[in-house]
């Protein structure tokens, strides 16, 4: 494609028309960002999201050349793109809270998609624009996942891609050239509209048909080297259980009564040992509880302590107990304790990537002016480790909640060990949301890019087993006491995404600053340009 734009096809239009550009231009802008939204969980629509990338990039590139996009129109459009995005994606934030902290968040979490937006035109403006925009979405993407507190990568592109046929490139390059390739088939596809409505050779269509089917050869190629769930030659596997005891009302108020919670836990876990016991269902060898299965400290706590030793001892099995310990400081901890019967607590995970705004509140002082539920906020800490927690002879990779949203929590775990993965989580204060289905999004994509099956353990659900192929094996409802009971087999091979840890992203950030910032540079020198 030519590194210039046609000229505006109207010379001088009148104010008027550009007006009615701009708010059609903005109409189109919000719908790319709809788009991108009904591609994620529970709907299983991922088609729509390189669908609505080719939308926004059509505006980007004033739809062709045609029209010409300032830099600050190009934030507008972008930002626009992020609110129809983030505005029906993230309302679990305030389902209990009111709208305030939803709409702040996604207010914010627009900006960086706005940013995309001037890198957008930016992009439009070089020779290979298809590949230049979706490695500026690739860098913006890496940004809003890494700024401020730590970042926010929910909704990522790859999250939204579980049924998708681009998942196993998670494999090579994890949730980031996931993220990619489906920004890629975006901007291939608006291309290649593009060349049709010129009607131009033959010629020009290779580089927009290339750009748009590129990734999909690769996936598709990448099938066959997948894991599933058997054991491979000379592995183990092992018999894991996952309960989901249910909460006693949901909101945040569920832990008002913190020993119920822990005793749902407790009964269902004994009455997996009664299956167990009466030959109808086969002997764990690890128990998996959810995050706040006990809010009570059972290092403090003796009553906590001898129920979890009960249950434990009578599953035959360790327990990884998900529960809140407080520390000397007066300071908490979210932590996963593997619970060996009779021996007691063992290894821990402490959470190490803790939410903003839940579990700790930066600047409190400051937001407290703007909403009553600011000392509702923890003060809990950041542990430390790496993620990696042992019981029974098994190595569980631990990412709790939250965690499982960020590529360095897994990475490190599996790069350390890990057999298998867990996720441990606590949905309970989201109500009847999208939440749930979004996070077991990512768990699906966790467990292709490092290939290892997934354990999801969910108070009030939904709780799953992940094939390391991305397929769920078992499903709780939500709202529901249940226990999943699963072989899994365990794997001590590193797929290519967890040798390259966080260098896939490396790679296609330096590559975004080469494809917009060189051509900027060499335009800059140029005389008369």
């Amino acid at each position: 494609m030519s590194s210039e734009h046609a000229p505006s096809l109207e010379a001088a239009p009148s104010r008027r028309t550009r007006l009615r550009r701009a708010a059609s231009s903005t109409l189109l802008s919000a719908g790319a960002g709809a788009l991108i939204f009904g591609s994620f969980p529970p709907r299983t629509l991922w088609f729509l999201a390189p669908l609505g990338i080719a939308l926004l990039a059509l505006v980007l590139t004033g739809f062709g050349g045609r029209r010409v996009v300032s830099l600050k129109a190009g934030f507008g459009y972008g930002y626009v793109a992020g609110l129809g995005f983030f505005v029906p994606l993230l309302p679990w934030i305030g389902v209990y809270v009111g709208p305030m902290p939803w709409l702040a968040l996604a207010a914010a979490e627009s900006v960086f998609v706005g940013l995309f937006g001037i890198l957008g035109v930016l992009a439009a403006r070089t020779a290979w624009w298809p590949l230049s925009m979706a490695l500026a979405w690739s860098l913006t993407e890496w940004l809003r996942s890494s700024v401020p507190f730590g970042g926010f990568p929910w909704g990522r592109l790859a999250f939204g891609q579980p049924e998708g046929w681009l998942l196993p490139l998670a494999s090579i390059g994890g949730a980031p050239l996931l993220s990619f390739a489906v920004a890629l088939t975006g901007t291939g596809s608006a291309s290649l509209l593009v060349a049709i409505s010129r009607r131009q050779g033959v010629k020009s269509f290779v580089g927009p048909v290339a750009a748009t089917i590129v990734a999909s050869v690769v996936a598709v190629a990448l099938l066959p080297t997948l894991h599933s769930n058997e054991a491979e030659d000379g592995g183990r596997t092992v018999t894991i259980a996952a309960v989901q005891g249910s909460v006693p009302r949901l909101g945040l108020d569920f832990n008002a009564q913190r020993r119920a919670v822990l005793d749902n836990h407790v009964r269902e876990t004994m009455a997996l040992a009664a299956e167990v016991d009466a030959g109808r269902q086969a002997a764990p060898d690890l128990v998996v509880w959810p995050e706040n299965a006990s809010d009570i400290d059972p290092l403090r706590n003796s009553d906590a302590a001898t129920l979890i030793t009960q249950a434990s001892v009578a599953v035959g099995a360790p327990i990884l107990v998900g529960t809140v310990l407080v520390n000397a400081d007066g300071t908490n901890s979210n932590s996963v304790i593997a619970w060996n019967g009779s021996d007691g607590p063992g290894e821990r995970h402490d959470k190490k990537i803790i939410q903003p705004f839940g579990e700790y509140l930066p600047y409190r002082s400051f937001f407290r002016l703007f909403s009553e539920y600011a000392d509702r906020a923890g003060y809990f800490v950041p542990g430390s480790g790496n993620g990696v927690v042992h019981a029974a002879g098994i190595a569980a990779g631990i990412a709790t909640c939250y965690e499982v949203a960020f590529d360095r929590a897994l990475e490190e775990s599996v790069s350390s060990g890990a057999e298998f993965i867990a996720i441990p989580t606590n949905n309970a204060t989201f109500g009847d949301t999208e939440m749930t289905y979004q996070q077991l999004a990512m768990s699906r994509v966790r467990a292709v890019e490092h290939g290892r099956t997934v354990v999801v353990a969910a108070t009030s659900g939904v709780s799953a087993v992940v094939s390391p192929d991305g397929d769920v094996l078992q499903q709780t409802p939500l709202f529901a006491a249940d226990v999943l009971v699963s072989d899994v087999a365990l794997r001590r091979t590193h797929t290519v995404a967890t040798r390259l840890g966080s260098g896939s992203e490396l790679i296609l950030g330096l590559a975004a600053i080469a494809a917009l910032g060189v051509p900027l540079l060499l335009g800059r020198r140029r005389p008369n340009n």
